[in-house]
């Protein structure tokens, strides 16, 4: 059981906890279904607008995960939005760990603002329920990139002393944001190649490397009825014709992604580019296909002659590395994990944030683990309890976990939860540019991290 201080002011009802010099609402709410009885359950919105949730189980271990959502979400912030991931991270209480998670203050893309959410959490939970035995940072997805921005911004207080005792980060889009959407701004380019139909002829042309222009009111289900009109993505290969299983497949072969994830991949790289370009970049270009050769469609010389090209400027390189690039610098004992056939955030993302990490310095705080599962958004959930009681491990003893070690405290979880375990020790992921193709583009100036 937690030490009673921890437990002090734990009280049903509304409350007021202070996040610096301001004051935000926090009430008591009804836990969702997935976590242990008796649990108690606090929503609230921090002074920047951002709504929170707070979890606090019965049998608390008096330490903090504190989580990082993936996405960005396009939809404007609500109350329990951060239910979603509570509920398909419930091992995390269930493991006994309080949990805290943001919405973040805005819709879209913002690495840097999402950190400073994430941190203001931490501070308000601290405010509430005093300092925790150990303060965790568990980043999901977009949400890893989130979560080891704010360990290399808010990792220490102004004493010098660690705010975060451990990060781990799963299915992490890790490879930074000047690397991690090129394979997105090509899959735009190619994909205009073969349709015509973003924008269609007869509407007015944009630069592709916007996603979609500004005041361009097209909705999601109009889109995707384009795609589908182009490729027959939806449809079952037997009432395809000919030209769309044509188009599709060279789609597919060329920017090297499965069918599965096609519509979700040009969602990002339509509604998510708009935004973070105009919204966040300031209408700065940080994407390049120049010097690409695509290959594997049924002719590469014609695609490589017609697709449209486009030049990233020095100015948005440099916007979108400060917002999201990594510097690889770590400070706290730091775990991945990573399905090898990951349909989303691609494996090979790993094999960049390892060799930024070891620039840096670092490598002896990193642990990458895989696992041979073909998901992104949540592998076996035994597969998370590891990581959970493999970095108190680490952090308690100083003993950096092995793969295999984990994969043994995967299977002593097993039981717990009734799921397979798939940690795959011998599992190394190839170059980045081993499945997104090289370009020539500026390189990030120095101090834009």
């Amino acid at each position: 059981m937690a030490p009673a201080r921890f437990l002090l002011g734990a009280l049903a009802g509304l409350v007021l906890v202070v996040a610096g010099s301001r004051a935000s609402a926090q009430e008591a709410a009804d836990c969702p279904k997935a976590m242990p009885a008796e649990s108690r359950c606090f929503a609230g919105q921090d002074p920047n607008g951002a709504f929170y949730w707070i979890v606090m189980p019965k049998a608390w271990n008096g330490s903090l995960v504190v989580h990082t959502h993936g996405g960005p979400s396009l939809k404007r912030p609500y109350r329990d939005q951060p239910t979603e991931d509570l509920t398909r991270f419930a091992v995390t209480v269930q493991e006994g760990f309080a949990w805290a998670g943001s919405s973040y203050r805005h819709a879209g893309f913002g690495v840097r603002d999402a950190a400073a959410d994430t941190d203001a959490l931490r501070q308000i939970f601290w405010t509430r329920f005093g300092r925790p035995r150990h303060t965790l940072l568990h980043g999901q997805s977009w949400g890893a990139n989130v979560a080891a921005k704010t360990a290399e911004l808010y990792g220490a207080d102004a004493s010098g002393k660690p705010t975060y005792d451990g990060v781990i980060l799963t299915s992490g889009v890790l490879g930074g944001g000047t690397k991690s959407y090129d394979f997105r701004a090509d899959l735009r380019a190619v994909y205009q190649y073969y349709c015509r139909n973003l924008p269609n002829r007869d509407e007015p042309a944009y630069p592709l490397w916007q996603g979609l222009d500004v005041n361009d009111r097209l909705r999601r289900d109009e889109v995707l009825a384009r795609i589908d009109a182009c490729t027959g993505v939806d449809l079952p290969a037997a009432r395809r014709t000919p030209e769309q299983q044509r188009v599709l497949t060279n789609i597919l072969t060329v920017i090297r992604i499965p069918q599965r994830t096609l519509v979700s991949h040009l969602d990002w790289a339509t509604f998510t580019f708009r935004d973070l370009v105009h919204r966040q970049l300031k209408d700065q270009n940080p994407f390049s296909n120049m010097g690409v050769v695509y290959a594997g469609s049924d002719d590469d010389a014609a695609l490589n002659r017609g697709v449209a090209r486009f030049a990233a400027s020095q100015a948005g390189v440099d916007a979108l590395a400060y917002d999201a690039d990594l510097t690889g610098r770590l400070t706290v004992p730091t775990l991945t994990m990573h399905a090898e056939d990951d349909p989303t955030a691609f494996v090979e993302l790993e094999s960049e944030f390892h060799d930024t990490v070891a620039r840096a310095g670092s490598a002896s705080l990193l642990v990458q683990s895989f696992t041979d599962e073909h998901e992104h958004s949540k592998e076996a959930t035994p597969e998370y309890a590891a990581l959970f009681r493999g970095m108190i491990a680490w952090i308690e003893t100083g003993a950096k976990p092995s793969v295999a070690a984990l994969a043994a405290e995967c299977e002593r979880a097993k039981g717990d939860y009734g799921e397979a375990c798939h940690f795959d020790p011998a599992f190394h992921p190839k170059p980045l540019d081993s499945r997104v193709y090289p370009r020539i583009k500026p390189r990030p100036r120095a101090g834009s991290r």
